[in-house]
C-alpha cells in the first residue's frame, strides 16, 4: 500500500486528530510495515502519538477496526491504544510510541528471552467475549487435515504473526505490535507459529522447536496438534506462494514445509 505523509490528510481529519492529542507541531513519517496507508509519529501538545490508518473502503480496514476493539484487552507488554477515528474517507488509530528496534530472532540472539517472556505474558489472556475477532477453526479451515480441526479451538486470545517487524525491543523488553489477526484458538499455536519464524531467522527446525517446547501449552498439546498445525502451516504458505512468486514468501512455504515434515517425525 503506497502511503502518504500526515500533512496530506484531509484538513477535518487533522483537525479531529489534533482535537485528540492537542496542536501538531511535528510529522515524522516511519518507515515499515506494509498495510498502513499513513504511519507517522506526532509530536503534538499532548506528547508523541504514532498514528497509523488506511481508507475507509480498503480491504484490510476491517483488520484495522479488529485491532482495534481488542487493544483494551491486551496485556501490558503491547503498546497502548489512545483512540480511534473513522471520517472522511479514512480509519485512524492513536497509539502510545514505542521506540524500539524490531527482535532479533536469530540463533543465539539476546532477544530471544525477551520475546520468551512477552509471549508467555500472553498466553494467559483470554479472548475478550463480544469482541469480533478470528476463531482459530475458521482461520485454518481450509488447512487443516481432516478430522483435526478442532483441534485449534479454544479460549486464548492469540496473535498468530510473529514477523520481526510485529516485535518491538525496548528497554530490555519486548513488546507485541500489529495486532491485525487477533484470534480466538488454542493457546499452543502461538508457539508454533513463533517457531516458523525463528526457522526464518535460522534456526534448524529442532532448534525451533525446542524454543516452542519453554511455553506449557506447547508441551501440553498432542503430537497430533502440533503436527496439525505443522501440515496447515505448510499449506496455507504453499498457497501463499503459489499466488506470489516473491523470493520470501517462496523461501517461507519451504521452511514451513520443513517445520510440518519435522513435527511429523516427532
Amino acid at each position: 500500500m503506497s502511503r502518504i505523509p500526515f500533512e496530506q490528510l484531509p484538513g477535518d481529519v487533522r483537525q479531529a486528530v489534533a482535537d485528540k492529542t492537542g496542536d501538531v507541531h511535528q510529522a515524522v513519517t516511519v518507515a515499515g510495515g506494509m498495510n498502513s496507508g499513513i504511519a507517522s509519529v506526532l509530536e503534538t501538545d499532548g506528547g508523541s502519538v504514532f498514528v497509523k490508518g488506511i481508507p475507509v473502503d480498503h480491504p484490510q480496514v476491517g483488520a484495522q477496526r479488529r485491532e482495534a476493539a481488542v487493544a483494551p484487552h491486551l496485556p501490558a507488554s503491547c503498546p497502548r491504544l489512545y483512540w480511534h477515528l473513522e471520517l472522511d474517507g479514512w480509519s485512524l488509530l492513536g497509539y502510545e510510541v514505542i521506540e524500539g528496534r524490531h527482535a532479533d530472532y536469530a540463533p543465539g540472539s539476546a532477544d530471544l528471552p525477551l520475546v520468551e517472556a512477552a509471549l508467555a505474558e500472553l498466553q494467559g489472556v483470554t479472548a475478550p467475549a463480544g469482541v469480533q475477532i478470528k476463531d482459530a477453526v475458521d482461520r485454518w479451515e481450509d488447512y487443516a487435515p481432516p478430522g483435526t480441526l478442532h483441534l485449534f479451538a479454544g479460549t486464548t486470545l492469540l496473535h498468530t504473526d510473529f514477523a520481526p517487524d510485529n516485535v518491538l525491543v525496548i528497554k530490555g523488553r519486548a513488546r507485541l505490535v500489529d495486532w491485525a489477526w487477533p484470534t480466538r484458538g488454542a493457546a499452543w499455536i502461538d508457539p508454533g507459529a513463533l517457531a516458523l519464524r525463528l526457522m526464518e531467522a535460522g534456526h534448524s527446525a529442532d532448534s525451533a522447536l525446542s524454543y516452542a517446547a519453554r511455553f506449557p501449552s506447547w508441551r501440553a498439546a498432542s503430537s497430533e496438534a502440533r503436527s496439525a498445525l505443522g501440515r496447515a502451516t505448510a499449506a496455507l504458505w504453499r498457497e501463499i506462494a503459489d499466488e506470489d512468486r516473491a523470493e520470501w514468501k517462496q523461501a517461507m512455504a519451504g521452511q514451513a514445509a520443513a517445520l510440518a515434515d519435522a513435527l511429523v517425525c516427532r
